[in-house]
This record gives C-alpha cells, sequence and structure tokens, in this order.
C-alpha cells in the first residue's frame, strides 16, 4: 500500500492539475493543502515524508478536483492576501486581485504627499465586494474615515467580516445601489477622495473570460454593459455632487480602456488634472482625476 504522504499528495495534486491554463499547479496544490493540514508551506518542505490522516487524504482528492474543474481556490480556502493583509473571501465575491494594488496604492501615495497626511481624511469605496480596497486604506491610512458601499447582500456580508477580522473602528460597510437611490444616503456628506474598481467588462465577453471568473466570480461584479463604461459614468456623475474642494477620484480600468474613461472624466468638466497609473505588468490599470 502506497504511503500518503505529504510529498505523495503534492506530487499527485500537481499531475492533476498541471495541464489546467491560468494556474500555478504547485502553488495551488500547496495552499490546498496547507489549508487541510492548518500547517504553512514551509512546514509542508520540512516534513515531506509525514503521513496524511484517511479523512484529510479524502477532502484533498475532493478538492483537487474541483480546482481542476476550475473552482478558484480563493473560495476552497475562504482566503486572498492583499496588500500584505489576509482577507476571507467566499462565493459571490470577487476575488481581490494583485493588479487592484496599484489603485490602493495611489491612494496611498497620493494621501502621504498631500496636504490631508495630517488631517482626517473621509473616503468613499463605491463596489467594495470583499472590501478589499476601503479595509486596506483604512488600515493604512489611520487617519482616514472610509464608508464603503455595495449593492450585493454577500458583498456586504464578506466587508463586514474582514473589518473584523482586522478590528477596524474607521470602515463603516453600507447597503447602496448607486444606480437607484433618493440622494440622501451618500450625498448628503462631502469626500476627500472616492475611489472604485467597477464592474467593467463588456456583457458579451464575460463568457470568453477564464473558466475560474466567467462561470464562478459574480457577475454582478464583472458586467459593465454594453460597452463596459456604464459604471464609470455613473460614478462620475455622483462624484460631482459628493466631492470636496480640493478631492481625488480613481478608479481602476480594463487593460484597454484608457482613453474612453479618460474621456468620461474629461467630458465631466470637472478635474484640473488627470493622471493614469500602470500595474506591474506595464498595463495602464488606473485613471485618477484631481480637483
Amino acid at each position: 500500500m502506497v504511503k500518503r504522504t505529504i510529498e505523495k499528495l503534492l506530487q499527485d495534486g500537481v499531475n492533476i492539475i498541471k495541464k489546467r491554463e491560468y494556474n500555478n499547479p504547485f502553488l495551488d496544490v500547496q495552499l490546498i493543502l496547507s489549508y487541510l493540514l492548518n500547517k504553512d508551506k514551509i512546514y509542508l518542505i520540512l516534513n515531506k515524508d509525514e503521513e496524511v490522516e484517511d479523512n484529510i487524504v479524502g477532502k484533498f482528492y475532493e478538492m483537487i478536483e474541483k480546482r481542476n474543474l476550475g473552482y478558484p481556490l480563493q473560495y476552497m480556502i475562504n482566503s486572498q492576501e492583499f496588500m500584505g493583509l489576509e482577507f476571507f473571501v467566499q462565493e459571490g465575491v470577487l476575488v481581490p486581485r494583485p493588479d487592484t494594488e496599484t489603485l490602493v496604492e495611489k491612494v496611498i501615495n497620493y494621501v502621504k504627499n498631500s496636504n490631508l497626511n495630517n488631517e482626517n481624511i473621509k473616503i468613499l469605496d463605491i463596489g467594495t465586494g470583499s472590501g478589499a480596497i476601503a479595509i486596506s486604506l483604512g488600515y493604512y491610512l489611520k487617519n482616514s474615515h472610509v464608508t464603503a458601499i455595495d449593492i450585493s447582500d454577500v458583498a456586504i456580508e464578506t466587508a463586514k467580516i474582514n473589518v473584523g477580522k482586522l478590528n477596524l473602528n474607521n470602515v463603516n460597510i453600507e447597503k447602496i445601489d448607486i444606480f437607484n437611490f433618493n440622494g440622501t444616503e451618500i450625498i448628503d456628506d462631502k469626500y476627500d477622495i472616492v475611489v472604485s474598481n467597477p464592474p467593467y467588462i463588456e456583457s458579451d465577453e464575460i463568457s470568453y473570460l477564464p473558466t475560474e471568473v466567467s462561470q464562478y466570480e459574480p457577475k454582478l461584479a464583472l458586467d459593465g454593459g454594453k460597452d463596459g463604461l456604464e459604471y464609470y459614468r455613473q460614478i462620475v456623475k455622483i462624484f460631482k455632487e459628493i466631492h470636496e474642494s480640493n478631492s481625488m477620484l480613481s478608479v481602476e480600468i480594463g487593460y484597454n480602456q484608457k482613453r474612453a474613461v479618460t474621456e468620461i472624466f474629461e467630458k465631466s468638466n470637472i478635474f484640473q488634472k488627470i493622471e493614469w497609473d500602470k500595474d506591474l505588468s506595464g498595463i495602464y490599470r488606473v485613471v485618477s482625476g484631481f480637483l
């Protein structure tokens, strides 16, 4: 009988999922086994000859097969790292991406290099999802008061869990539909910074995305309308009503949306300056407007 050691499970797992696109087989397998054993990756390396209990072996192969079908790893282990913080994620919320850190870093750098660094900052995060953006800003900008809004009940639940995990008292989560609100929930307040990673995929393009995204992640967090720009128009419209005299609007964009989103910003006739930032892959990922 073959011993089911840590090394054996890792080898089997990699062999099962290595032919799939859009994944890192060895890392995925390590994370799954680390999750089941409640150990870190270093433990797996140092204890590769340790035998694994049958009940965990069974769960391991179940999760590997599920991953092989394209089910997001983050939903299985309920975890995703973002901005050096560990976030709870579950089915029904968008998995935080490393690309989005470009947006958070833009806002943090803006604050630290402006007169806002020594003031109480009011930030609004539109479409918060897991709360990754809002919570990261609240965590790293101690003088901020962040309001995070979303229409999804699962997103609201998830974001609140993450606020609790980090024990933050400067991040507030609210359920608001930006396309259908009475104007009192957020417009009665003024914000120094408005930030958003909105849905920006063209409706007809969603089915062509990797299986992990197209079949398992929430379309509500992906679908930006026929041209992918529906949310940007609404966000700029809202920003015009809720901005402070010296403020910033910063949004994540798709790889080919720099010109289109810039035009939406320009047509609003409110921004004195517009800037663009690239992600680590050299793709324009963030558009920011300043008053």
